[in-house]
């Protein structure tokens, strides 16, 4: 019995899909959802500014509406923070002592961290708690993290205006130098924004992570020199390894809190900042910012999906 062999028939599908393909990007179509170029999605995020802009405040409106007291929360929970830090370690351990204004000098660096604690909580919530937003609009997802850090800086300037009255109350006199606090504000801003970027992605693939940030922040906080000097303390441990107080000096949390302390207090006891402080703060912030920016936008795709 002869065996007859059958060839099947040659398919034409990849040559029809080529063609669909060839077609689709003739006239200007591009897969939906796809990463823009760099440069592309720069000019996405700008165009959408006013969005950005709109949705922070938005936020901050929204944030203590349930409240009585409404947007007094925002000034009375940084300064609640502060009186039970003065109280713990200000009297308790005696962080004060030696330190000139302790009360400003507290309630500076607790302002200053909070709105870096704030902002990369928020951004590690930032995808992950708007997936309605995510699945339902398109738009560039830098905006949320970006908008949710906006926010957090709004906050802290509603917190200014009651640390520039307590600055007046303890004797800190207004000056010249009070203006090195704005471009302070920017490189901290630029670097916040950075983080957070890195810890929304994280937390679009990984949501548990928001639940482990604030035993990090909180660890983070206690090496800044917030509630303590990190110059002043230093001095009193002779016994530590040489490269324990250059990190401590060296971490970015500590470093903006340094230059807004500087900026508001420290220049009105004759104090000289060192002149590297300055060129570490910018190093973090475009570390932060430029890297957090390129690591998340290469994960664009992604955000929304599962």
């Amino acid at each position: 019995m002869s065996q007859v062999l059958h060839t099947p028939p040659p398919t034409t599908a990849p040559a029809a899909d080529d063609d669909l393909t060839a077609l689709a990007t003739r006239h200007g179509l591009s897969v939906s959802g796809a990463r823009p170029s760099l440069p592309e999605y720069v000019r996405q995020l700008w165009a959408r500014r006013h969005f950005i802009a709109a949705f922070s405040t938005a936020k901050l409106t929204a944030q203590y509406s349930q409240a009585k007291l409404g947007q007094v929360w925002q000034v009375m929970t940084p300064l609640l923070n502060a009186a039970v830090y003065y109280f713990i370690f200000g009297i308790l351990l005696g962080t004060k002592k030696g330190v000139p204004d302790y009360i400003p000098f507290l309630v500076t660096g607790v302002f200053i961290w909070t709105f870096t604690q704030s902002s990369i909580m928020a951004g590690t919530r930032a995808i992950s708690g708007n997936l309605g937003l995510v699945r339902a609009l398109h738009f560039p997802r830098a905006a949320l993290p970006i908008s949710f850090c906006l926010q957090q800086l709004q906050q802290l300037l509603f917190s200014m205006a009651a640390l520039v009255v307590i600055l007046l109350c303890f004797g800190v006199p207004l000056s010249a130098s009070w203006l090195l606090a704005i471009p302070a504000l920017v490189l901290q801003f630029t670097f916040n924004t950075g983080v957070s970027m890195i810890m929304a992605r994280f937390g679009a693939t990984t949501p548990d992570i928001a639940q482990l940030m604030p035993f990090v922040l909180r660890t983070w906080m206690y090496v800044s020199g917030v509630m303590w000097s990190i110059d002043h303390l230093a001095k009193g441990h002779h016994s530590w390894p040489s490269w324990v107080v250059p990190v401590l000096q060296a971490n970015p949390a500590a470093i903006y809190i340094d230059l807004m302390r500087y900026s508001l207090i420290d220049s009105f006891h004759s104090s000289q900042l060192p002149h590297h402080v300055w060129a570490i703060a910018i190093g973090w912030a475009l570390l932060a910012g430029v890297g957090g920016f390129i690591y998340f936008w290469k994960a664009e795709e992604t955000y929304g999906r599962g």
